[in-house]
C-alpha cells in the first residue's frame, strides 16, 4: 500500500479534539507527513502548527492526499463530508479513510459515484479498514521469532500508543524490530497491516499469522478491545491466538471504571493479565505478561508516579505511563540494554 504524503487532514465537522483519532495518530507519530488541515467554516478545532487550507490551496502547495482525519460513532461516511471529498478527487488527491463504509461505495455530490470520478481523475482511495487479499483460517503451527503483544482492560486504553513507541525504543538500542497494525490508525502510520475488526470473523487468527510471519527479530503487535468487552471480545481472541505472543503489556486508563460507550464496569488488572495469559497459552505455552502501560493523562505527574509505584508493588512487574516516562521499563524487562545501561 502506497500511501502518498504530504497529507491534508480532513477535520470537516468534528466537534472535539477526541475525534481526531486519525489526524491525532498523525500528528503524534507522523507529523512531518502533514502539510495543513482542512475543515468546515463552523468547525472550532485547529491543529496546532499546521495551517488551514482549502482543498484547492493545498493542492497547489503539494499535498498528494486528502486523510479523512475524524471518526464518528459507527464510523460511517456522512453526507456532510462528500463534497469535500469530490472536491479533493477534482483537484487530484487521492483519498484515504478509516471508515467502515468504502468510498468506492459512495456517490458524489454531482451524482456519480467516487470509483467513477477517481477513476476519471487517476486517483486511488484508500479504504484502510478493508483488507481486499485473501485470507486463510489460523493454524496454530509455532513459528520462529519473537512477539509482543499489547492487551487492554478495554478499548482506547493505550495499545497502538504502547506499541509504536515500544518498537520505536527497540529499534533505537538497535533491535531488529517491527510494529504490526492491526487497526486504521496503526496502518495510517506504519503504511501496511490489517485491520482486524474488518475481518470475517473464522479469519481474524489467520489474518494476524499472516502479518506476523516466522522471523529472526521481534514483531510488535497492535492490539484491539479487551476479552471482556461485551461486544468486541471476538476480536481480541482471534488476535491473541493468531499472535501467538510470547510477551503480553496489559494497557489502562487510570481512573477510568466503566468501559467506553458501554455500561459494563471495567475488569481489574489482575483479572485481565489472568484470563489473557491463560487464553494466549492455547497457543503459545510459554506466553507471560511483562508489563502494564498506564495512561495517567488525568493524573498530576506526582500522582502518576505514585500509582505507578502501588501497581507495580502489586502486580511485581513494570508500570510505566510512555507518553510521560518512556519504555525503557518494559526494554529491560525483555532484556535489552539500553544506553543508559551501557553508561
Amino acid at each position: 500500500m502506497k500511501l502518498k504524503q504530504p497529507f491534508l487532514l480532513f477535520l470537516g465537522n468534528a466537534p472535539s479534539r477526541a475525534k481526531l483519532k486519525m489526524a491525532n495518530s498523525v500528528m503524534h507519530f507522523i507529523p512531518n507527513a502533514a502539510m495543513g488541515f482542512h475543515r468546515f467554516p463552523d468547525c472550532q478545532i485547529a491543529i496546532d502548527g499546521l495551517e488551514e487550507f482549502s482543498i484547492e490551496q493545498a493542492k497547489e502547495r503539494g499535498a498528494k492526499s486528502l486523510v479523512l482525519g475524524l471518526v464518528n460513532n459507527g464510523g460511517y461516511i456522512e453526507d456532510a463530508w462528500l463534497p469535500a471529498i469530490e472536491a479533493a478527487i477534482y483537484a487530484g488527491l487521492d483519498i484515504i479513510s478509516g471508515m467502515h463504509t468504502k468510498l468506492d461505495e459512495c456517490m458524489g455530490p454531482s451524482g456519480r459515484s467516487l470509483r467513477e470520478l477517481a477513476s476519471d481523475r487517476g486517483v486511488q482511495l484508500h479504504n484502510l479498514r478493508h483488507h481486499d487479499g485473501p485470507l486463510s483460517v489460523g493454524t496454530g503451527l509455532k513459528r520462529a521469532g519473537t512477539r509482543v503483544l499489547m492487551v487492554g482492560t478495554d478499548c482506547g486504553s493505550g495499545k497502538m500508543f504502547t506499541a509504536i513507541t515500544l518498537t520505536r525504543a527497540l529499534q533505537a538500542a538497535g533491535k531488529n524490530a517491527q510494529f504490526v497494525a492491526t487497526g486504521q490508525c496503526g496502518i495510517l502510520v506504519a503504511g501496511s497491516g490489517i485491520a482486524i475488526d474488518a475481518v470475517g470473523a473464522d479469519f481474524i487468527s489467520g489474518a494476524v499469522e499472516t502479518m506476523t510471519p516466522a522471523t529472526s527479530g521481534i514483531q510488535v503487535i497492535e492490539g484491539q478491545g479487551s476479552l471482556f468487552h461485551p461486544a468486541y471480545a471476538g476480536v481480541s481472541l482471534g488476535l491473541l491466538h493468531g499472535a501467538q505472543p510470547d510477551y503480553l503489556i496489559v494497557c489502562h486508563e487510570s481512573g477510568r471504571d466503566q468501559m467506553i460507550n458501554f455500561t459494563q464496569p471495567l475488569p481489574s488488572i489482575a483479572d485481565t493479565i489472568a484470563r489473557n495469559v491463560a487464553l494466549a497459552r492455547d497457543t503459545n505455552p510459554h506466553c507471560q505478561c511483562v508489563g502494564i502501560s498506564l495512561n495517567t493523562a488525568s493524573l498530576t505527574e506526582g500522582d502518576a508516579l505514585s500509582q505507578i509505584a502501588i501497581l507495580e508493588q502489586k502486580h511485581h512487574m513494570p508500570v510505566t505511563d510512555p507518553y510521560r516516562f518512556g519504555v525503557e521499563k518494559f526494554l529491560k524487562r525483555l532484556g535489552v540494554e539500553t544506553d543508559q545501561d551501557r553508561l
